[in-house]
């Protein structure tokens, strides 16, 4: 049972102070029992609520950010990936290129765990206080194609400019469109003016990206500035998505006989 008042628990909640309230029953236990002085026990109150509201901040973060599953660095196998560059993507877990405003593009074959690294470093990015977003470029190309047809373009771009991580997935997939390419030179403009780093992953090199834009000069542009200020990693080696795979059941009789059948 709570030994608080209840016009004292009021009170926090009023104040918006629930860290404090769900902790203070410890912490006058402690108190009684010689553990906190007068300002310890105040002290730890305060602590109590700041980390309430930290965790509060980046759960929020989190939401915002959309990830398609939340994939850690500390969660990834890399003894099932012996080829891929660890010590370079480890070096990435430092963001230092999130604080130099630079980028990071993952690249390599399919399923060599580009997406999950992305989300991954996305959601140290967001540990350390930053705001995220992670899309399929097809999806926000499709978002931003949006924009022509309700005259929200502008719109759009901004708000995916003001982003300060920005985590495109399955870049540079096919050819793109004329409207698409000059879309994505308004939106990458518009965040090198602003400072904001990106994340890209793409089954191709960078350097197989120029012919997919219909225009090279949008393609020169575009590209030189978002290629030159980016840490490029290449992750080879076998799929890992077979390690994520749930292992299959032991098929029963019945269902091995509707096998035999198909």
């Amino acid at each position: 049972m709570s030994i608080l008042q209840p016009p004292l628990q009021t009170s926090l909640r009023m104040l918006k102070l629930s860290g404090m309230l769900e902790t203070l029953d410890a912490r006058l236990a402690q108190a009684r029992a010689g553990d906190l002085g007068h300002l310890e026990f105040l002290q730890v109150l305060c602590e109590d609520e700041i980390s309430r509201r930290d965790t509060a901040a980046m759960n929020r973060r989190i939401r915002r950010a959309r990830f398609e599953q939340q994939s850690t660095l500390e969660g990834f196998d890399f003894t099932a990936a012996p080829k891929l560059p660890a010590a370079a993507i480890r070096d990435l877990a430092a963001l230092r290129w999130l604080g130099a405003g630079e980028s990071v593009v993952l690249y390599g074959p399919v399923g060599v765990g580009k997406t999950h690294i992305a989300q991954a470093l996305g959601h140290l990015a967001i540990r350390s206080g930053a705001d995220v977003r992670f899309t399929k470029t097809s999806h926000l190309l499709a978002d931003l194609a949006g924009g022509h047809a309700d005259n929200t373009l502008e719109r759009r771009i901004r708000e995916y400019a003001r982003i300060p991580v920005l985590i495109l997935d399955d870049f540079a997939m096919r050819e793109l469109t004329p409207t698409h390419a000059d879309d994505l030179y308004e939106l990458i403009t518009e965040r090198a003016t602003l400072g904001g780093s990106m994340i890209l992953t793409s089954n191709r090199q960078p350097s197989d990206w120029y012919p997919l834009f219909p225009n090279p000069v949008v393609a020169e542009s575009l590209l030189d500035r978002l290629i030159n200020t980016s840490h490029q990693i290449f992750m080879n080696g076998p799929s890992y998505r077979p390690n994520k795979r749930p292992k299959s059941a032991v098929p029963t009789g019945n269902s091995t006989a509707r096998d035999d059948q198909r």
